[in-house]
């Protein structure tokens, strides 16, 4: 028989096992309430989505309680003032110039030339103005943005612009201006210039487009996100239309030289004579006239064309240059030999242009003077003589012959490249004219949304 021991507790097991059943269940109904709810896949939000809850998100943080709502104000930087100086023209606290000047500064912009800037000013118009952020252009596709955030303190961010290389297809109609509408349509000066000159070797703009002609362009460029254009490159197709029919030019590479072709595949150089001047009027022609200093009847051997002081004056094509010299009442005069008896002469120049003597060869378009008012002139001009061996012909409607085709593998590779041209433009002429875009914000409240797509620093 067992001996009974007073010191030692008796053990019994019904009370351990109702212990251990309760704490099971305890843990089962706090894991049943707290047990993760099963992973939902949620589709992302569209582009527009995200844009929409940015753009309100970023009027809830600048819309601040007894202040207006920005307004974009540019800024130029003056001599002798830092970003500092010129933020604090604008009417902000010193302390709020500076904050954003040393945002820019961590960022090692330390001057600019110009930015924008967006203020808010006080609803009561009592008090200095809110600086809500600033933003200036730090390369071809970056921006450089001090934006206030929601906790009000002024926080730099960078945006980087994604660039892509296109083929652009620019049409308009000539208008009174070709470059200008050229400019208009999406294309570069430079491009326009040079169309001019090869739509020039063909026809008179004067004479044979009107204002109401349309023209297409076709070159490739690199364009930011915004469709802000950084580089253009050459020119590859060129047409306008005429009172005669379109005119048009390809682009075509061979050897490593760039040429310019018609449809058919006959370079356009030495196809015609460039004018002189390209676009410029003319004001006297070929034949008897009253002379307007010697105030006579006399011969009037070539053409004058009006034009400014200090203009230009264009080869008509390539050749070697014959005189260049002082001849009496043409003043400043230079003679160019282009080949199959044919010469032609500038007089009244101003000035010629630099490595211009006899021998020197020169290139169709190359510059050879410029306008001007020597020898017997009432005013700057330019007149233009042609000689037909050696004797003076009318210079209006000069052609050259033709004397470079294309042909076999140079005349496929160029009809490849035809087709491509022709169906990018077919499809640009086929699409509805676009809506005049609403300038490009950059610094204003709106702008300055922009800073959501950016990095903070």
């Amino acid at each position: 028989m067992a001996q009974f021991d007073p010191r030692r507790q008796p053990l019994r097991f019904a009370p351990h096992i109702l212990t251990g059943v309760a704490a099971l269940a305890v843990t089962a109904l706090i894991w049943r309430v707290y047990e993760p709810a099963q992973a939902v896949e949620v589709p992302p939000l569209d582009p527009t989505a995200v844009a929409a809850l940015e753009q309100r998100a970023f009027v809830a943080a600048e819309t601040r309680p007894g202040l207006d709502l920005p307004e974009t104000v540019p800024v130029r930087v003056r001599g002798g003032e830092t970003i500092e100086d010129a933020v604090q023209r604008l009417g902000v606290t010193e302390a709020e110039a500076r904050a954003a000047a040393r945002s820019l500064a961590r960022a090692g912009v330390a001057n600019a030339p110009s930015f924008q800037a967006a203020i808010a000013n006080p609803s009561s118009g009592r008090g200095s103005p809110r600086l809500i952020g600033l933003t200036l252009r730090n390369g071809p596709a970056s921006t450089m943005m001090v934006a206030r955030t929601f906790d009000g303190a002024l926080r730099l961010r960078e945006l980087q612009e994604k660039v892509t290389a296109e083929t652009m297809v620019a049409i308009g109609e000539v208008d009174n201006s070709f470059g200008s509408a050229a400019a208009a349509a999406g294309a570069s000066r430079g491009l326009a210039e040079q169309a001019r000159r090869l739509f020039s070797t063909k026809i008179d703009f004067n004479r044979d487009v009107g204002a109401d002609n349309r023209f297409a362009l076709v070159f490739d460029r690199e364009v930011t996100e915004s469709g802000r254009t950084i580089r253009t490159g050459g020119l590859l197709y060129a047409e306008v239309e005429t009172k005669h029919g379109p005119v048009r030019f390809y682009r075509f590479e061979r050897n490593g030289k760039v040429e310019y072709f018609d449809a058919n595949g006959q370079n356009t150089r030495n196809t015609g004579l460039v004018l002189p001047i390209p676009g410029a009027r003319m004001t006297s022609t070929f034949g008897w006239r009253v002379h307007p200093v010697l105030h006579f009847r006399k011969m009037h051997t070539g053409v004058d064309y009006g034009a400014a002081y200090g203009t230009p004056i264009r080869a008509p094509g390539d050749g070697v240059v014959v005189e260049a010299r002082r001849a009496g009442g043409y003043g400043n005069w230079i003679r160019v030999r282009l080949g199959g008896g044919l010469d032609v002469g500038f007089g009244h120049m101003s000035r010629y242009a630099p490595g211009m003597r006899p021998g020197v060869r020169v290139k169709q378009g190359q510059v050879i003077g410029y306008v001007g008012s020597t020898g017997m002139s009432t005013g700057p001009h330019l007149h233009y003589e042609a000689f037909r061996n050696g004797q003076r012909i009318n210079p209006a409607g000069l052609r050259l012959t033709q004397t470079n085709t294309l042909a076999g593998a140079d005349l496929q590779r160029f009809r490849a490249e035809k087709a491509r041209i022709d169906a990018l433009v077919a499809k640009r002429k086929a699409q509805p004219e676009p809506q005049e875009a609403a300038p490009l914000q950059t610094a204003s409240a709106d702008g300055l949304r922009a800073a959501s797509l950016t990095r903070g620093r």
